[in-house]
This record gives structure tokens, C-alpha cells and sequence, in this order.
């Protein structure tokens, strides 16, 4: 049953970092990619959705991303969402093709992205240990409970400890690669 509680929280934690991973795809580098701007909440038919849900996103060449509402009616919504994103992209429009050219990154630019960069992997981290806190509590129910041992109760601690420092390590070594991408020149 306790064994249980771990496997479940280490099914969260995983799936946290997967999410984490997913977020810091969107933090632009130098090169365009669709995972920049695919998760821009765009506002279509009275509810807020992903770009991917509303266009399709391809890439032409290394610095320019070529946006394909499947409504034309869509165009302008997309533009202001991709306008109100923390990226520092313009859009371009011709009334059915949306074109986001990247520009080099300024080194002023990419020390905001940095910041950003950390901004999320703290929130990961805090997202992790709340996950643990979460474990803890069912593990002290059960030791007050009597379904759990003391020395069972430590034990536990003590891999659920483990457990959230593994995590933690990982969204540090993952925000330090992503450092690295957007420093990269």
C-alpha cells in the first residue's frame, strides 16, 4: 500500500518534468522551431486554445515559421495571441498565411530569456516538493493510522527524499541545458 504511494508521486513527478520539458521547448533560441509557438493560447470561437489546435506550424529555412490557420477568420485572433506572448515575435499576415520571422537574438534579449528559463525551473522545483509534501501527508496518515511502522515510515522518507532530490537534479541539469541553447550564438 505504502510502496503504492511512491509509484504514484513518482508518476507525478515524472509527468511534472515532462510538462517542464514541454514549457522550456517554447523559450525561443536562434532557430525556429514549431514547439516555439505552438502552445500560444489563441482565442477561436469563444474559447482559448493552443495554436496547434487552430493552424498548422511549419518551419521555412532557419529563421522563419510559416503559420496555416484552418479558418481564415482566425488570422487576427492568432496575430494578438502571438503579440501578447512573452516571445518578442512579429507576425506578418497576408490574410490566409501567418509568417513569424526570427530575429537574431540581442545578448539583452537572451539574458530575459535566461531569466525566464529560471523563472520556470523554480516553479518545477516547487511543483516537485509539493508533490512530495503530498506523499509525506499520506505516509503520516498512515503511520497515525497504525497501517504503517515507524521504522516502515522513515524508510519511506527516506526513498521519497531520494526520490524528489533525483527530480529536482534532473530539472536543474534540463535548465542548464536550455541556458546553454539560448546562449548558444
Amino acid at each position: 500500500m505504502s510502496e503504492a504511494i511512491l509509484l504514484n508521486i513518482e508518476q507525478k513527478m515524472r509527468k511534472s518534468l515532462e510538462a517542464l520539458q514541454k514549457e522550456l521547448a517554447g523559450i525561443r533560441t536562434g532557430r525556429a522551431s514549431p514547439a516555439l509557438i505552438e502552445n500560444v493560447r489563441v482565442e477561436y470561437a469563444g474559447a482559448i486554445m493552443p495554436l496547434n489546435q487552430v493552424a498548422s506550424i511549419s518551419t521555412q529555412g532557419a529563421n522563419l515559421l510559416i503559420i496555416q490557420p484552418w479558418d481564415r477568420a482566425s488570422v487576427s485572433s492568432i496575430e494578438k495571441a502571438i503579440l501578447a506572448s512573452d516571445l518578442g515575435l512579429n507576425p506578418a499576415s497576408d490574410g490566409r498565411v501567418i509568417r513569424v520571422n526570427i530575429p537574431p537574438l540581442t545578448e539583452e534579449r537572451r539574458q530575459e530569456l535566461i531569466k525566464v528559463v529560471r523563472r520556470r525551473i523554480e516553479q518545477g522545483r516547487v511543483e516537485i516538493r509539493n508533490l512530495r509534501r503530498e506523499a509525506l501527508d499520506e505516509l503520516r496518515t498512515q503511520e497515525k493510522n497504525k497501517e504503517l511502522s515507524q521504522d516502515e515510515d522513515k524508510r519511506l522518507q527516506g526513498q521519497l527524499q531520494k526520490l524528489t532530490d533525483g527530480f529536482i537534479a534532473e530539472s536543474e541539469r534540463i535548465g542548464r541545458d536550455k541556458e546553454a541553447e539560448v546562449l548558444e550564438v
